[in-house]
């Protein structure tokens, strides 16, 4: 298996986008996703590394807090993710509404703007956290009213930073610079190596990086 230790994956997360990476990839997991308390919270202040950082590990540690109370002596490894889009300095993360998702269509369009994740890889007996962080700078065509309304009939907006996917309108989308798989929804080239590093720590007998 492409796994990264015997010790079990838990991916918190309940995107359906980030399942389908790790398992194209051949990672073994399992799904529990965080509470929605867990998931909320822009915070006035944050920079857009600060905050996706600040989600995953929330993330992150609610799944593992829950996980602990049920199975209190098993070796665990929990990782959270967290993508936000930003525009002309505005943080888009996922829409309230098909307005909302609107708004965030017509500021993007025609535009450069950056999709942030934060990644955190919580272990437990250890104790301990790694974080990730990855930046995507893309430019958007510039679109008509009609395009917007014909894509936001197809509610594929949903559950979306930005509310709009890379693989949802293929052409629509242009990559400057950074991971394509990061727009999506997982920086899946460094979640790997984040996860080789961590198996490679366990067995030398490395001494992990602490919270």
């Amino acid at each position: 298996m492409n796994a990264v230790s015997s010790r079990k994956l838990i991916l918190a997360s309940s995107s359906p986008r980030r399942r389908e990476l790790l398992q194209q990839a051949g990672v073994r997991f399992e799904l529990m996703p965080p509470r929605p308390e867990a998931e909320c919270g822009l915070c006035s202040g944050q920079s857009p590394p600060e905050l996706v950082l600040r989600l995953a590990r929330a993330k992150a540690r609610d799944v593992l807090q829950r996980l602990r109370r049920m199975q209190p002596q098993e070796p665990l490894a929990v990782l959270g993710c967290d993508t936000v889009a930003v525009c002309c300095g505005q943080l888009l993360g996922k829409p309230r509404d098909r307005d909302d998702a609107r708004r965030m269509l017509q500021l993007l369009s025609g535009r450069e703007h950056f999709v942030y994740s934060g990644v955190c890889l919580a272990l437990e007996p250890e104790g301990c956290e790694e974080h990730l962080l990855e930046k995507t700078t893309l430019v958007m065509d510039r679109l008509d009213p009609e395009q917007i309304e014909a894509y936001l009939d197809t509610g594929l907006w949903e559950g979306k930073a930005g509310a709009f996917g890379l693989q949802d309108r293929p052409g629509w989308l242009h990559i400057v610079q950074g991971s394509e798989s990061n727009v999506v929804g997982l920086p899946l080239e460094a979640v790997l190596a984040l996860l080789r590093r961590w198996r490679a720590g366990v067995e030398d007998g490395a001494e992990p990086a602490e919270r």
